[in-house]
Parts: C-alpha cells; sequence; structure tokens
C-alpha cells in the first residue's frame, strides 16, 4: 500500500497543470481561494487490494453419493485472489441542463435541472418559464417546516423536535395523488358529464350528487349538477334548498342572467360548493322540458362552469337525452346489483354503440350500486368482468346509511369507504375529460 500511494503522489505531482485546472473549475467557484488548498492535499483516485483466502469447503458423503462422473459439485465455491478497485474522488461534471432547442422533444416530463450550474450562473440561452420552480427559488427552506401527514410519521416528527422527517404515510399519499387527478385544469370550454341508465331506481340522483360533491370538494373551479328528468327528478332533495327555481326559470330569465351573481339566484349550493338547478315539481312541467329547454339551461351554464353533470332521466329516447349526448364528453352508467339491474345498464351501453356513441362508451365509467336489493344475492366480480370488457373502469358504490335515507347528503359525514369511492369515481371522471379543447 505505501509504495502505490507513493507512486500515485508522484503522477499527481507531473499531472500538476491538469489537476489545477479542474479545481479551478470545480472547487474555487463554490469554496473560494480555500478550495485549491483542500483540493492539493487529495489524492485523485483511492486503490484498494482486498487478498481473500481460498475457501475451504468439505465435502459431505451425500454430495459424493450424487456427484456427477463422479466428480463432486460444489456451487459454493468461487476462486477469488485479490480484487482492485479505482474509486474516483472528484466526479467529472455532467451538463444536466438541457439546450433550448431540446425543450418538449427530450424532455416529455417537462422537468428542467441547473444541477450542474454554480447558484447565479447564467445559461448559454434563455430559459423556459418552467425552470423558475419553488425549490430552486427557496431552496430547502419551504419543505424544512412542513411536518409529514399520517400518525407514525407525524408522531416520528414530533419526538425528535422536527429533526426527522419520514415523509408522508402511504394512505396520505393516496390521498394527495386523487387531489391531484381531480384538480386537472382544463382549457377551452365546459365538460358535460351525462349519468344515466335505462332502469330507475338503481342510484342515479345518488351517484350524481357524490360525483358533484367529490370534485367540488377538491376543485377550486365551479360544478354544477343539473337535474334533466323529465320524470320529476328529486336531485335538489339532496342539498339543503335555498331557492325555489328550476330549469323553467332558468328558461324563461335566460336573457335577463347577465352575470354569475344572477343565476346564483337559481341554484342552491352545497357545503362542498356543488351547486344543484332542479328540475320542475309539477310532473306536467317537468315532460314538457324538451331539447331545446336543455341547450338553454345548458349554455348558460356553460358561461360560468367547467363541469356540468347532468342527472338522466330513464327515457333514453326523449329529446333531451339527444341533446345531452351531443354535449357530452364522457358518460357515468350507473348499473344496481341485481340481475336485472345490470342487464339494463349493459343495454344502455348497447343502445349508446348502435346510435352512434361508441367512442362515449369506450370512455364511459360504470357506477356499480351495491346498496340496491339482490345485490347480496350476485356475483358482483362477475358484473364487474363483464362492464370491464365494454368500458373504461368500473367504481363500487357501497351501502351508506345517509344515502339510503334518500334525504339531505351531507358529504362530511359519508363513511369513509364511500367518500373514498365517490373520489375514486371522480378522479376516474376527470381523467377521461379532454384537458384542451377548442370550442
Amino acid at each position: 500500500m505505501t509504495d502505490r500511494t507513493e507512486h500515485d503522489r508522484g503522477r499527481r505531482a507531473d499531472d500538476a497543470p491538469e489537476n489545477e485546472q479542474r479545481v479551478d473549475d470545480e472547487l474555487v467557484g463554490e469554496l473560494g481561494d480555500g478550495g485549491r488548498d483542500l483540493a492539493d492535499g487529495l489524492p485523485e483516485s483511492l486503490t484498494i487490494d482486498v487478498s481473500l483466502p481460498a475457501p475451504v469447503h468439505s465435502m459431505p458423503e451425500d454430495e459424493v453419493a450424487v456427484a456427477i462422473d463422479e466428480v463432486a459439485v460444489n456451487p459454493g465455491e468461487v476462486a477469488i485472489t485479490s480484487t482492485t478497485m479505482s474509486v474516483p474522488l472528484l466526479p467529472q461534471p455532467v451538463d444536466l441542463v438541457q439546450p433550448v432547442d431540446s425543450i418538449g422533444a427530450g424532455d416529455p416530463d417537462g422537468t428542467y435541472s441547473r444541477r450542474s450550474q454554480l447558484r447565479g450562473d447564467i445559461t448559454d440561452g434563455p430559459e423556459p418559464a418552467a425552470m423558475l420552480t419553488a425549490e430552486r427559488l427557496l431552496g430547502g427552506r419551504r419543505r424544512a417546516g412542513v411536518p409529514p401527514e399520517g400518525r407514525w410519521p407525524s408522531f416520528v416528527h414530533t419526538v425528535t423536535f422536527g429533526t426527522v422527517n419520514l415523509g408522508d404515510s402511504a394512505a396520505v399519499i393516496y390521498r394527495k395523488e386523487i387531489d391531484a387527478r381531480i384538480h386537472k385544469e382544463f382549457d377551452g370550454g365546459t365538460r358535460f358529464v351525462p349519468v344515466l341508465t335505462r332502469k330507475g331506481g338503481v342510484g342515479k340522483t345518488t351517484v350524481t350528487t357524490l360525483l358533484g360533491m367529490a370534485l367540488a370538494d377538491v376543485r377550486e373551479d365551479r360544478i354544477i349538477a343539473i337535474d334533466a328528468n323529465p320524470d320529476r327528478g328529486t336531485l335538489s332533495e339532496r342539498v339543503n334548498k335555498q331557492t325555489r327555481s328550476t330549469v323553467r326559470d332558468v328558461v324563461t330569465k335566460a336573457a335577463s342572467v347577465s352575470s354569475f351573481s344572477d343565476f346564483t339566484h337559481l341554484v342552491s349550493r352545497d357545503e362542498t360548493r356543488l351547486d344543484i338547478l332542479a328540475s320542475d315539481t309539477d310532473p306536467l312541467l317537468s315532460e314538457a322540458f324538451d331539447e331545446d329547454d336543455y341547450n338553454v339551461v345548458a349554455d348558460l351554464c356553460a358561461r360560468f362552469y367547467s363541469i356540468a353533470l347532468t342527472d338522466c332521466g330513464t327515457g333514453i329516447v326523449h329529446s333531451v337525452m339527444r341533446a345531452t349526448l351531443q354535449r357530452a364528453d364522457s358518460v357515468v352508467i350507473v348499473s344496481g346489483g341485481s340481475v336485472d339491474e345490470a342487464r339494463l345498464a349493459s343495454e344502455t351501453l348497447t343502445w349508446l354503440e348502435a346510435n352512434g356513441y361508441g367512442d362515449l362508451v369506450r370512455n364511459a365509467i360504470v357506477a356499480l350500486n351495491t346498496a340496491t336489493q339482490g345485490t347480496n344475492l350476485v356475483n358482483l366480480d362477475e358484473i364487474e368482468a363483464h362492464f370491464r370488457s365494454r368500458v373504461r373502469e368500473i367504481v363500487r358504490i357501497p351501502y351508506d346509511p345517509q344515502l339510503a335515507a334518500g334525504s339531505v347528503v351531507n358529504y362530511k359525514d359519508l363513511k369513509p369507504l364511500t367518500k373514498s369511492a365517490a373520489r375514486e369515481l371522480a378522479a376516474l371522471v376527470v381523467d377521461g375529460l379532454p384537458a384542451v379543447r377548442a370550442d
């Protein structure tokens, strides 16, 4: 070891000009003039010689008995004499900043790095706005004081007075991922999502309410649920009513609505900030709500909301259904857990395909309401397997006493499983909506 070290020192002395240039490039800029003295005291590389004794293996009799061609099998024998490793102490710099002309092509994730640059250095070309990140401008200060979420990470962070941060728990990470998916930004007009099926009483209104509340609870923009059921819908009864206005009032007052403040007098708002537009309570007026009326309501909602859910009726041949599907960016099909409910939901998909809405079927989400009668008598896995062959995804909506009551839904009081299913449904729906659309 001593001779080799002396040899390395002598070689370093011969290459002094090259070493000094490297020191100037890598250390002086960061450590000042004292960096040169520190680098002179370090070798270029560290060489380690390791000599290991040959392993001794005593052949058991049972191995000798099964040996092939009277040659004992010794799978554990590895002949090692010596190993030499060269460990560079000063790694060569790697340019991690991408050229400007490669932005968008060589960086699909949209992230850029300045790790090879010293603080305050100027790049060769103009930087995109994406490089002005919080991590770059704030360093580690913003994250340093943020405690982790989750029982165990929070406990460790507290007892160590903030010196140990294990990060968020797995459940918190999953919750934040769902939030990020629901919070997807849109550009280019309102996204319309009808909630429909051919059978009544399977929970379309309940699913519409859960979906709207999950969206409104996370997103910062405006969400509205329209009750377009011509059979006297009950969507407005799922929230505390703040107005007696209905879709008929919106149609008659559409010309006088010039601002969002005017429109808020016609809807009821939930604690999650979900706005609900009620249907007509009079069965005759409700039946008279047609395609033209829906288009008036939809055009007005498109001025103020980013996502509009439509609680449809059972009559898929009604004229309102045609106007609803023409505007739809995605659809949610609601199925119950019984044989006939699942079959009618599947027939709804067949009707959509036969009428030119195959793209909506392939992008559809099926909400399987397991709170309906007969659910415990059927194989839900087989129902899921059937729908997965036809649609993009399926979500089970569990039984919840608050939903079974058929009254006002308080989102914060829902069972954790119910709320989790609603959030998963919302994330899947948003995943299928176009982020950018030219209207």
